[in-house]
């Protein structure tokens, strides 16, 4: 039983999901996903990809929910999805809007922004997790949907290689923090950093290990 989960896991993305709406005449199928919700610093990153209809390209098998893969390949992928998309969207949310409506209405607003950058109305909206009722669009949340709907798993490699390329810019602004090895997350190092220099302006200061590295870091022993 342990073995057929770890297969199933392995399988890349379908387009189960898409290829039941073009049978009841959706012709253009959004996947959206985010990058960046769990980090410390940084935008929210989301996207918003639609792949073209019977697409089957050899590529496509290679793709996985982007934590799955390596930089490198997700930076080969970027570049064939770009190539092939009939149409991509990316919005963008920084550190202090989050601040101020928190960061699952932060993501949602970046979702609407990628929606509304796309070239072409969508039909349909497939989401990873998330609804977006503010958009009158026809749409589905579906839980793991990066790992299972492949315009969503090919949404989270846009959105994470485009927030990637974003905070090692960063970096070279800030570079205390070590942004372009952790790229904003809660690593040792990026803890390490944040409690020896105290928080840069790209930090999420409502996240509580931001706020608490402006306390004596005697109070933060990291082991």
């Amino acid at each position: 039983m342990r073995t057929e989960s770890k297969r199933s896991m392995s399988e890349p993305p379908s387009l189960i999901e898409e290829n039941g709406l073009s049978a009841r005449g959706c012709r253009l199928i959004a996947g959206i996903d985010e990058a960046g919700r769990g980090a410390l610093a940084g935008p929210v990153v989301a996207a918003a990809v639609i792949l073209p209809q019977l697409m089957d390209s050899p590529w496509l098998k290679s793709v996985r929910d982007s934590k799955e893969i390596s930089p490198a390949k997700r930076e080969f992928l970027f570049a064939l999805i770009e190539e092939e998309a009939v149409a991509i969207g990316v919005g963008t949310v920084a550190p202090k809007i989050i601040d101020s409506i928190n960061i699952l209405n932060a993501t949602k607003v970046a979702m609407c922004q990628a929606v509304e950058q796309l070239a072409c109305s969508p039909d349909f909206l497939l989401i990873d997790r998330l609804t977006l009722p503010q958009l009158r669009i026809s749409q589905k949340g579906i839980t793991r949907g990066d790992k299972l709907c492949l315009s969503i798993a090919c949404a989270s490699i846009i959105a994470k290689v485009t927030r990637d390329r974003i905070m090692i810019k960063l970096d070279r602004r800030y570079p205390r923090y070590g942004l372009a090895q952790h790229k904003g997350y809660g690593t040792r190092q990026h803890f390490s950093r944040l409690y020896e220099h105290g928080p840069s302006p790209i930090h999420r200061y409502s996240f509580a290990p931001v706020r608490e590295s402006s306390t004596p870091r005697s109070q933060f022993a990291i082991s």
